[in-house]
């Protein structure tokens, strides 16, 4: 797990969305803190830190530790509104995080060793079916992304979950199926050549079947 994201966050002392206009106005982005049986507490973070820090790619999945009045509330990102036509974050909900407790997180999926893989050797592309993969994690260890090697995976081949080493307490929200990662699919070429040769096997195999019909009905 990365190191924590930071922000400086101040109190909102008024709601609303005239009061949250002129927060932004002041260059600020309003949000909210909640959960962990506390009540929430709404606050403010400056827009240009944020905008940094959502750039990176990472923000919905990565701890977010907000100062706020000489504390800090470790967080996890829940939400981002943006703007409609400028894209510009307008609010974002934080999460608290319970000491020693339990997360669901969104977890990417990174693929590595694509030059070892015989079906990518041959021209194979590798249809990712989920590019994230909903994890429960301890709230102070969520996993910056999973790893999986394509080493030794041919046309054909699947990557499931159960073929990806989690960390440990680290578990797939679906517990009900061994659900699939991505799989080595075959170039359009070659399955253009495999769909000609099962049309020719199968009217190969129609024309037999004819023809021992006609030599019964004889």
């Amino acid at each position: 797990m990365s190191e924590a994201m930071k922000l400086a966050a101040g109190l909102r002392e008024r709601a609303g969305k005239g009061a949250s206009r002129a927060v932004r106005l002041t260059g600020r982005v309003p949000a909210v803190i909640y959960g962990d049986k506390q009540a929430p507490v709404t606050i403010h973070v400056p827009e240009k830190e944020l905008t940094k820090l959502l750039h990176t790619g990472h923000f919905m999945n990565s701890v977010v530790e907000l100062e706020l009045d000489g504390a800090t509330h470790r967080t996890l990102p829940r939400d981002v509104q943006f703007h409609v036509v400028s894209d510009r974050p307008i609010h974002v909900d934080f999460l608290r995080l319970a000491i020693g407790g339990t997360i669901a997180v969104q977890v990417p999926v990174h693929f590595t060793d694509e030059d070892q893989s015989p079906g990518m050797k041959r021209g194979g592309t590798l249809n990712i079916v989920r590019h994230e993969v909903e994890l429960n994690c301890p709230s102070d260890a969520i996993p910056d992304q999973l790893n999986f090697s394509l080493a030794g995976l041919d046309i054909g081949d699947s990557i499931h979950i159960s073929a990806i080493t989690l960390p440990e307490k680290v578990t797939p929200v679906i517990t009900d199926r061994d659900f699939t990662i991505a799989t080595v699919v075959a170039p359009s070429a070659l399955q253009s050549a495999d769909a000609a040769a099962d049309e020719e096997t199968a009217a190969a195999a129609a024309a037999e079947s004819a023809a021992e019909a006609e030599a019964k009905s004889e």
